[in-house]
């Protein structure tokens, strides 16, 4: 069973900027009966991206439960594998001429700065690659504000329906937070110059105390909690 994929129709919008992006879709929130988004709420559940793309597929969703259950059941297999996967994209982005990059939190929110595989993270074992992810976990947002995060991960806070608290403390302090708009994007929010966080995933690349804009797609179109904002 892979691990890593070569990410989807969204991240290979980076490939025209140099980077080739690798992702693990794992089973989200409860899916597997393993929590693997502890800080989801209503709106992201109901709107999630996992039914998405391939994910229409009864045997990506299977894949997808295998590989949650895989993390939580063997954990030592799980990461030496990841390693290893890590090591082959390397050479499969030097191969084509293109900066590897990793998004390991695809459909979950998994806290991999602190996940050790023989005393280092994944991050902390490939100093010289970028990975980067979305977060709900203000905790994680906070640490990386502050300097405690390896160099190589950036995370964007992901703005729900309910921690728009948060979103203004992580703006006040210089972070970048995600959030969806209906339609189309406005200029700014919040005061905050808005990007089209739509043109590539490539969040590393972001300016600074920006607000990443997301027009909303599949199932979010319909929602009704406020998860979706109306520009």
């Amino acid at each position: 069973m892979k691990l890593l994929n070569s990410g989807n129709t969204k991240t290979r919008k980076g490939e025209k900027l140099g980077w080739l992006t690798f992702g693990i879709h794992l089973a989200p929130h409860t899916l597997a009966g393993r929590n693997v988004c502890s800080h989801a709420s209503e709106g992201c559940s109901n709107a999630c991206l996992n039914l998405s793309g391939m994910g229409t597929f009864p045997n990506v969703q299977a894949a997808r439960i295998a590989k949650t259950k895989f993390f939580f059941e063997d954990r030592p297999a799980f990461m030496a594998q990841l390693f290893k996967e890590i090591k082959s994209a390397i050479k499969s982005g030097a191969r084509k001429g293109l900066k590897p990059c990793f998004r390991l939190n695809l459909t979950s929110d998994l806290p991999w700065e602190s996940i050790k595989h023989e005393g280092q993270s994944v991050i902390e074992a490939f100093p010289d690659c970028q990975f980067y992810d979305y977060s709900k976990i203000p905790s994680r947002i906070t640490d990386m504000l502050k300097g405690k995060f390896p160099a190589n991960y950036h995370l964007t806070f992901s703005r729900s329906e309910c921690n728009d608290q948060i979103v203004d403390s992580v703006l006040a302090g210089g972070g970048n937070v995600a959030a969806v708009f209906r339609g189309e994007l406005p200029e700014t929010w919040k005061g905050k110059p808005v990007v089209n966080g739509d043109e590539t995933d490539l969040r590393f690349l972001d300016p600074k105390g920006c607000v990443v804009g997301l027009v909303e797609k599949g199932l979010a179109k319909k929602d009704e909690t406020g998860f979706v904002l109306e520009s």
